[in-house]
């Protein structure tokens, strides 16, 4: 029998947080209490971090979306984020600081649930996928999909899960060109509160990783105006 998955829940607000503890004990997971930033980046970045977060953006100390792009350096926890300021640049920053999904307040306790479900079963797909190289064994880029690992040119690349899963979905077909709404579909389950320009904020942070990583101005994704995105290889 496997060990439960640990959820780190980190809400200021006592009552918000005891339900939604209570209910994913109920479900079956390990839950952990954090009450502001400081206290929820050493559970993030400690040595044993929780399977996934759900994590509020207005917290005392350091607020949510500067405890993301901490952690981030650091782990790639899939990450929920709780909300109540909806407006489109603050799901914007989020997603490009490496969020995983949103979950809008006022929410179901069994909505939040199912989430968590949703991010860990996809999370986990992921990460025992086929074990074959997304990349060509002998190409620059590498994608061990057993590993959840991307190399260029030898040298790691940190990626979120989601934007490993649009790379993983780019370079499977090298060439082909994906419209923002397809790739979209590829990295949410739930794309009915996500608008297609969140898109563009992972390919940006995927262009940027890449370009660091090989050491040139290469565009590895190519933008096909009016269209959408492909894989795009230098040269041999």
């Amino acid at each position: 029998m496997t060990d439960p998955h640990r959820i780190l829940v980190v809400e200021d607000e006592p009552d918000i947080a005891d339900i939604v503890l209570d209910y994913l004990r109920h479900s079956g997971f390990e839950a952990e209490h954090a009450a502001d930033g400081h206290a929820a980046l050493e559970h993030l970045t400690g040595p044993r971090p929780p399977d996934l977060a759900l994590l509020d953006i207005m917290l005392p100390g350091i607020d949510g979306l500067e405890v993301l792009r901490r952690a981030r350096r650091h782990t790639d926890t899939p990450v929920i984020m709780l909300t109540a300021r909806v407006e489109e640049v603050d799901r914007l920053i989020g997603l490009e600081l490496g969020a995983d999904d949103y979950i809008c307040k006022p929410f179901s306790p069994r909505e939040v649930v199912a989430r968590v479900r949703t991010v860990l079963r996809r999370s986990t797909a992921s990460a025992a996928a086929d074990g074959t190289a997304g990349g060509a064994p002998d190409g620059p880029l590498v994608l061990d999909e057993a590993l959840w690992q991307v190399l260029l040119r030898g040298t790691p690349v940190a990626l979120t899960p989601r934007e490993f899963r649009l790379l993983q979905a780019l370079v499977r077909h090298s060439g082909r060109i994906f419209s923002r709404a397809q790739l979209l579909d590829m990295a949410y389950d739930d794309t009915l509160d996500v608008n297609e320009r969140a898109i563009d904020s992972h390919i940006k942070n995927l262009r940027r990783k890449l370009r660091s990583a090989d050491g040139s101005e290469h565009e590895w994704i190519r933008s096909v105006y009016g269209v959408g995105f492909s894989y795009d290889p230098p040269a041999a």
